[in-house]
């Protein structure tokens, strides 16, 4: 699977446009890691916040590819400094939001809990995220009207962020392509009409 079909892939499984992927697909560009975000227990919350969203079954989940590792390099080297920011103050504010909905942090949460705590931000996420399309709707349009390229329009949640990073930081890396996906480093001509047999793996390329 190529980069630009696994952008469109987690759009469609996220309801929106990949932050970062115009640059992922460019190539990034290295800049000053905010410590804070990306200390060693915040790389290993955000490594469980995706083995929650990706767990573990038959193949490894989200924490065995080290997610977290791939989250830093993106929003570090690939998002524009106002996606860093709700990025950074959502990592920052996210266990005191977990211990208001369970009294206690992620880390200490039971898998169930980690699971309800995730779907309520995946909620919370979809209706921030649609009231700022709704804001930004006439600006959106005129901009695509002019062809204005430099138009940028606001940020996702933060919630969001953390999904899509889960994603294609799981599906790009090693254990993503060779394990959960069908690794072809070599592949032949396309085929429309390929077999496809119940349970089949999708082709990592």
């Amino acid at each position: 699977m190529e980069r630009r079909e696994l952008l469109k892939m987690i759009a469609v499984l996220t309801g929106g446009a990949v932050i970062g992927g115009d640059m992922f697909l460019a190539g990034c560009t290295s800049k000053e890691a905010d410590a804070s975000t990306f200390s060693a227990d915040n790389l290993a919350l955000m490594n469980e916040i995706g083995e929650t969203i990706l767990p573990a079954t038959a193949t490894p989940g989200a924490k065995a590819a080290d997610v977290a590792s791939f989250m830093k390099m993106m929003v570090t080297d690939c998002y524009n400094p106002a996606q860093q920011k709700v990025f950074n103050e959502g990592i920052k504010g996210f266990n005191d939001a977990c211990k208001k909905a369970n009294g206690k942090s992620f880390m200490d949460c039971s898998a169930d809990q980690r699971k309800a705590f995730l779907v309520s931000l995946e909620k919370e996420a979809k209706e921030f995220n649609k009231q700022r399309d709704l804001r930004e709707k006439e600006a959106r349009e005129k901009a695509k009207k002019e062809m204005d390229p430099d138009y940028v329009g606001g940020p996702s949640h933060y919630y969001t962020m953390l999904k899509q990073l889960t994603l294609t930081g799981f599906f790009t890396s090693e254990i993503g392509c060779k394990q959960a996906l069908r690794l072809n480093p070599i592949p032949g001509k396309y085929d429309g009409a390929f077999p496809y047999k119940k349970g089949d793996k999708a082709w990592a390329i």
